[in-house]
């Protein structure tokens, strides 16, 4: 089943629609993030000669493309974009790791607080992925050990994460003191940046921008994809209606404002997309619990002829209930751009790590309560 039908098991048929519209907000979000960041690096690999209007607007129809041509198309480039940009980035490192000794130490050591809030961000972007990790599982084998798919999926945003953070930051400290990186890197143009780490090698580094740039099509795609399947779910009635078509609204939303918010609010959706994770961990906790405390990790209780059936799905009080309350405390812990509570100006941000616990806290008596209510 796909993520926000299973969701439905604890949010209930209407309840789910709650996160199934944070999910799509946060789908759209990134999706304008990838759109500007694959169109930077695509007008950069032309030496100049294309703004980054018309790089968003190819990395969107290509993404959108991609999108319509189904699953298995998808899940094939999700697959085989990877290797091109491992090779990229190894010769960017190689052609430009005599200057990463160029940096400069920082003016004031970094604090605890400062590692615990920048490790919270980065959890809260990868475990954005949960509201629809399971849309691209329908397919897999059934008999496939439920471990190995957890131990694939954990290693494929583990280390990718690790490696391209720290990549990103030795860059980003040395990018001040190598004048054409510096350049490159004006305005926040990643795609400049890495065009400009890869210009010792001639034209063969502007085909390899090119490469790093259509990387993002598998993000943007697989985002369309995810937001067909979750518009349906916000709205029942629009299952009648092809999903291609939602593909095709969601790039007609998505394209806009990726041209606009490349000059205008760019730092605006970073730091808006930090604000996920606190959702979402919510989220997983709940669904966690669903699973293996009144689920008993077992598959067969999910009855699957009541998937759409509002009348014998959970009321979705419990969930609700549970993730709602428990922001009374993720609020203090939060340490972002727009605020900093109480609680996080002394320990640093663990907003997300407080979403998780007092959702868990929270869920299984709301749900005993919600089952001994309505069985």
């Amino acid at each position: 089943m796909r993520q926000m039908v299973i969701a439905r098991y604890c949010f209930g048929y209407y309840g789910v629609i709650i996160p199934c519209t944070l999910n799509l907000i946060g789908v759209c979000g990134f999706s304008i993030w990838s759109c500007i960041l694959g169109g930077q690096a695509f007008a950069s690999a032309n030496s100049g000669h294309l703004s980054w209007t018309v790089g968003i607007v190819i990395i969107s129809i290509i993404s959108l493309l991609v999108s319509l041509c189904g699953f298995k198309v998808l899940h094939w480039f999700e697959r085989a974009i990877w290797f091109p940009n491992l090779i990229t980035l190894v010769i960017a490192l190689g052609v430009g790791g005599k200057h990463l000794s160029s940096a400069t130490s920082p003016p004031e050591p970094s604090t605890a607080r400062d590692v615990l809030s920048f490790a919270s961000t980065l959890a809260g972007f990868a475990i954005s992925i949960s509201p629809f990790s399971a849309d691209f599982g329908t397919y897999l084998r059934p008999d496939v050990s439920g471990w190995r798919i957890f131990l694939y999926s954990y290693a494929g945003l583990l280390f990718p994460i690790i490696l391209i953070q720290s990549m990103g930051a030795a860059v980003a400290a040395v990018a001040p003191a190598v004048p054409v990186w510096d350049e490159g890197y004006a305005g926040g143009n990643v795609g400049g940046l890495l065009e400009a780490m890869l210009r010792p090698v001639g034209g063969f580094g502007g085909l390899l921008t090119v490469l790093l740039s259509l990387s993002l099509v598998s993000n943007l795609s697989a985002s369309f994809y995810v937001m067909s399947l979750n518009l349906q779910i916000c709205i029942p009635p629009s299952v009648a209606v092809p999903r291609y078509i939602f593909s095709i609204v969601a790039t007609a939303i998505v394209l806009p404002l990726s041209i606009v918010g490349a000059h205008r609010f760019y730092d605006a959706i970073a730091n808006f997309l930090g604000l996920l994770g606190y959702w979402a961990s919510s989220f997983v906790a709940i669904i966690l619990l669903e699973h293996f405390i009144i689920k008993h990790n077992d598959y067969s209780l999910y009855d699957r002829t009541i998937w759409n059936d509002r009348k014998r799905l959970p009321l979705g009080l419990a969930a609700l209930g549970a993730g709602i309350a428990s922001f009374g405390l993720v609020i203090p812990c939060m340490d972002q751009v727009w605020f900093t509570g109480p609680i996080a100006q002394t320990t640093g941000d663990i907003g997300f790590e407080v979403a998780f616990v007092v959702s868990a806290i929270l869920y299984i008596p709301f749900r005993k309560l919600e089952l001994w209510w309505r069985p």
